[in-house]
Order: structure tokens, then sequence, then C-alpha cells
């Protein structure tokens, strides 16, 4: 048996989605370090191929026959469903031919190298018969559509975000399990392709981790768009009958759809890479890191879903690049804890920091103030015909704590609200900013300048005391 061949580089990244491809051309192309990726599928990972560009691309395509059926009569059997998927496959490849191009990392100086990859000591990582031994060790391995315990769903052919968009076109009806923000992205996508949905979620209420009231608001636009939402309700049985998918809830009652699309959640992919071997701890499949990146052995980083940070493209690539960073340079790259996020229905749902329930058991109710325009109120939102929404801020003793949007374009909109929690300004601050108008970020300022003005209305006695005085 020969023995297993063994190189040396500076970083070995397993995983090219969006954290690795970005921690990649950071290290190679920039800090001119060599570089070697594993990868065992293909560069690009998740975001591009089962979930944000896809998934994007369809709604968009969604978007566009939604925005036609106000002003011509839509027959649903006319509406090429097909090409809005060999759309998704051509933006695809548009990306994988560019920017994700195996050719373009190489050109960077990346050695990329396909299989496995099992890390197999603090400063080792093994790919088959090669041995890659690296001053540092980067794993962001991402995560797989998490399948529930339902009795008999592994019986049956299911559809999840891996498997969606590798059809021709979608089933004529489909149940979609979990009402987060995927179940949600493409309910309403497929409801307007003219595929009949309907959504069961365990929660009673969609979205989670949002502010309740936006939640509430995207559930009448969903419903009013024809997905039957189903809220407080629980799969107990899956089978097969025929062409169509069974589905039996609590209380016994059956919904038949041709197809079934799982949005339960995620889970990391963090087995099979021999971490606990060499030390790492991992916690119900998620890898411990400190506010760094770092696990308990110094020289392996984990980043993306792998490990406990919000799982969002975003945060992986931001997280990537930082871990390089604090592995490299002096000093501390640790993590921001202020995170936005955005579900891409229409409207948009986007939030940043802790909701008003949040602030309230964090701080007190004397406390938290809760500021909120309604979109009635915004001319922007009453030129484009698209009013129903709001703008809310969350703030404690005067000082942002949290922002929310429900829409179009709140995932644009809500950066302003990161960068004011991030620079820890108060809501008064700003006031101080000239907002374009007519814009929806108008309504930002409005809140401020409303804030501004009930300050100045206790020292009104100034004013009126300068007057009498001249």
């Amino acid at each position: 048996m020969f023995p297993k061949r063994a190189s040396r580089y500076d970083l070995v990244i397993v995983g090219m989605g969006s954290a690795g491809t970005v921690a990649a051309e950071f290290a190679a192309e920039h800090l001119q370090l060599r570089v070697a990726a594993v990868e065992r599928a293909r560069i690009g990972g998740d975001c591009l191929w089962t979930g944000c560009i896809p998934s994007k691309t369809l709604l968009s395509a969604a978007a566009a026959v939604h925005a036609a059926r106000p002003v011509s009569a839509v027959d649903e059997r006319e509406i090429d469903v097909e090409s809005a998927w060999r759309r998704i496959a051509a933006v695809q490849g548009e990306i994988a031919a560019t920017d994700d191009d195996p050719t373009r990392f190489r050109r960077m100086g990346v050695e990329l190298i396909e299989g496995d990859a099992v890390v197999t000591g603090p400063h080792e990582v093994t790919v088959g018969d090669r041995i890659l031994r690296s001053r540092f060790i980067l794993i962001c391995t991402g995560s797989s559509p998490a399948v529930p315990p339902i009795d008999g769903i592994a019986d049956v052919e299911i559809l999840t975000s891996e498997t969606l968009f590798t059809l021709d076109r979608p089933p004529q009806s489909m149940l979609v399990l979990g009402g987060g923000p995927i179940g949600c992205e493409v309910a309403q996508a497929l409801v307007r392709l003219g595929v009949e949905v309907t959504v069961v979620e365990m929660a009673d209420r969609l979205l989670a981790r949002d502010e309740p009231t936006h939640a509430a608001r995207l559930l009448e636009a969903l419903r009013s768009e024809g997905v039957d939402v189903r809220l407080g309700r629980t799969a107990r049985r899956v089978a097969r009958s025929g062409d169509d998918v069974i589905v039996t809830l609590d209380g016994d009652e059956v919904i038949q759809a041709r197809g079934l699309f799982v949005a339960a959640g995620r889970v990391p992919n963090s087995t099979g890479l021999g971490l606990t071997d060499v030390g790492v701890e991992v916690r119900a499949k998620r890898v411990v890191v400190d506010d760094r990146s770092r696990t308990a052995v110094r020289s392996i980083y984990v980043v993306g879903d792998a490990n406990d940070r919000p799982d969002f493209t975003h945060v992986a690539a931001y997280d990537g690049a930082l871990a390089v960073r604090d592995m490299f340079f002096p000093g501390r790259g640790r993590a921001p804890v202020v995170v936005p996020w955005c579900t891409f229905t229409d409207p948009e749902v986007a939030h940043v920091g802790l909701t008003e329930a949040e602030a309230v058991a964090r701080h007190g109710t004397r406390s938290v103030e809760a500021h909120r325009q309604d979109l009635r109120h915004s001319d922007r939102a009453r030129t484009d015909g698209t009013t129903n929404g709001e703008i809310a801020i969350i703030t404690v003793k005067g000082r942002i704590v949290g922002g929310h949007a429900i829409c179009p374009h709140a995932g644009e909109l809500i950066h302003e609200l990161a960068l004011a929690i991030h620079a820890r300004m108060r809501l008064t601050d700003l006031a101080r900013m000239i907002h374009v108008y007519p814009t929806l970020s108008t309504g930002i300022g409005q809140l401020a300048a409303e804030q501004s003005y009930r300050t100045a209305r206790r020292y009104r006695w100034l004013a009126r005391a300068g007057r009498l005085g001249r």
C-alpha cells in the first residue's frame, strides 16, 4: 500500500459555499497565502444551487405573473411555468460560469480538491489518499434540509429546497410543511404561478422570529392571494395514494396534494468530518465556537450554518472573511451580533435587533417604546399603490435596539436601522439625516423627526419666552 501524499498550506478550507468562496478569495488573492479548498459537490454551495439564487429567481418570475393580473385576464393554464424553471437554471449557470467558476479560483492560486474531507489533526485534513497540512483549517460545510419525524414520511418522495429546483416544473398542487421564510417564499411564488398551495405550520403564527404584527400582515397577504394557511396544526401521518400525497393532520383532517414540500428548518453538516476525534466540541450537531469563530482547537475555525451563528448566506460570507482576518492578522476579529435578515415575500419582511416583546422582556415596559408608521401615511407607498405595510423602530430609553419593516424592498431599507443599532444611535440621531423624498425610508426620517418634535414640545416654553423677550 502506497503512503499518503502530504502537502503544506497556510489555510485549508472545507466547503466552497458562500463562506468558503469569500474566505478563499480573501486569503489567496488579497493576502497571497497558499490555500487549498476541498469541495465534494459544486462550488457555490446552498446559496447558488438550492437556496437564495433559485428561490429569488423563482420569486421574480412569480412577481411578473402577479403584476400582469390586474391589467389582463391571466389564464392559469397559459402560464409558462417551465420557463420560470429554465430561467432559474440560466441564472445559476451564469453565476457558475463567472463569480463561482472553478477556473477563477485556480487563477487566484487556490488549489481545488474534489472529495470528502476528514479532519485528522489540529493542522491536518485528509482527502482520499492525500494529507493536507496547514497552519489553519476553516470548516464551511453548511447545512441540509431537516425532515421531521412524521409517520410514513420516509416512504414518500418529498421535495425540499435541494430538489424543488431540479424539476422541470412544480406539481399542480403542493402542501408546504413549515411557515418559516423558505415555506412562505415558496408558497407565494407557487400560488402566483397557478399552483394550489396549502401551508401547514405547527406554531400559531408565521415567521416565528419576526415582529408578530408583521407576520400577521404577511398571513393576510398570503391568504388574499389564495394560499390556504393552517396555523397551529401538526402533520401526524404521510402516505402516497396514486399520484398524490396524503397528509393526515391532528384531529384526523386529511389534506391531499400532488407534491409535499418540506420546509421544517435545517440540520448542520457537521457529521463525518472527524471533528470530535480531534477535540472539537459539537452540541446537537452544531459546532461550538467563540465570538471569533474558533473551536476548542484554536487552529480550527468553523463558520456558516455548521456553527451556532444565524443561518444566513450574508452571515456565512462575512464570518468567512472575518475568520481569515483573525487567523493571520494581529488583534481579534469578533463577529458582529447585529444581524439583519429579510424574508423575500411580497411584501418583504425585514428584521434587525429586538422585537418589541423581546425588548420588554429584557429591559422592562417603562423603558421600551415602539415607534410605528403605517404605509398608508407614506407618500411613496401611495404613489406605488403598496400601502399594506409598516415600519417599526424599537427603542430603549431613546436608543434604537430593533428595526422591522414589512413593505416593498424592506431588505434594502433595513440596513439604515442595522447601522443605527450597531453605532448605538438614538432615534433622534436619525432626525439629523435628510432622507430622499419620496422613498419608503422617508418613513424612518418621519419617525425620528416625530421623536425630536416630542422633545421640542417639552421645551416650547423657551420658544415662547424668547419671543416675548425680543
